[in-house]
């Protein structure tokens, strides 16, 4: 019996073991195909730096060790201002415009879906606002907003720093996509669950408070984080004022030193800050397309 036994587990071994032996074949197949990839493509650059006829060029220009460092860490004594430095202005004035954009956006959002009579003034405005800043450039708001405040001659509004008018700038800008996200992750939620609200007795603003902001906040936690990556890019635009912050050191390391090593400094640290954000955002977006699958 035993024999029997043995037999007929050793032969459903290798119809049982042989799918996974094949998935992690394949598995490890993928990895080395697109380790290779990766590796000719970084080497296929390279090769391009090196065997050009004008690398030796390109590489002093741009990737000169000795000036990407000295436009890191600065030069007072040469008038040069550091970028490294330069970068906190950039991240301050994002992560206060990013808090002034979410009390904003959802402000207009929620206006804009009102149905009070005494509001519909202020809906027609938070239209009218929202169809304005999408239109508008950005580089024009910062233009508008940085040069056309301060001659107004008005107590505190015309008599701030050139960061907060950029802060403003970027706020009446990302406030009105903000808003457009905001009111997308509201639409979404089930009609149900506001019946299911209104049937227990809640008001308007209990349910929107309890039971329709906390779902949509779940949806539109990817599509937010994309707007404040591109949020933090725009922070460059500082430089159109004024403000000494990374693009703008770059850029007076190359008007100085003739050299853009600055500007690529300046990038590598913009591209520190966004791509973990773009990686955390895509890992939101999977874990939340697999909820969704598994929910339907």
């Amino acid at each position: 019996m035993s024999n029997i036994t043995d037999e007929s587990v050793s032969e459903e071994r290798p119809s049982f073991f042989v799918p996974r032996r094949k998935q992690l074949l394949v598995g490890r197949r993928g990895i080395v195909a697109s380790t290779l990839s990766v590796v000719i493509f970084l080497g296929g650059l390279v090769a391009v730096f090196y065997l050009a006829p004008g690398g030796a060029a390109v590489r002093r220009f741009y990737f000169d060790r000795h000036d990407m460092w000295e436009a890191f860490v600065g030069n007072h004594n040469a008038g040069l201002s550091s970028v490294g430095i330069g970068i906190f202005t950039n991240i301050w004035v994002f992560l206060v415009s990013e808090v002034f954009i979410l009390i904003f956006g959802l402000t207009i959002a929620w206006t804009r879906m009102s149905k009070s009579p005494v509001l519909l003034p202020f809906r027609i405005l938070a239209t009218i606002y929202s169809d304005i800043f999408r239109g508008i450039p950005v580089l024009l708001v910062f233009f508008l907003v940085g040069f056309g405040l301060p001659p107004l001659g008005i107590a505190v509004v015309s008599y701030q720093s050139v960061a907060v008018y950029g802060c403003v700038a970027l706020t009446l800008t990302y406030s009105a996509y903000v808003a457009e996200v905001f009111r997308a992750g509201i639409y979404s939620v089930p009609h149900g669950q506001l019946l299911a609200a209104r049937s227990l007795g809640l008001t308007n603003a209990t349910t929107m408070r309890r039971v329709i902001l906390p779902q949509a906040v779940r949806t539109v936690i990817p599509p937010l984080l994309n707007d404040f990556i591109s949020l933090q890019k725009d922070t460059a635009l500082l430089s159109l004022l004024g403000v000494i912050e990374a693009v703008n050191a770059g850029t007076i390391y190359q008007d100085t030193k003739f050299n853009s090593s600055g500007l690529v400094v300046a990038s590598l640290l913009f591209l520190a800050m966004t791509v973990p954000l773009t990686r955390f955002t895509d890992g939101l977006i999977a874990r939340d397309r697999k909820r969704r699958l598994a929910s339907s």
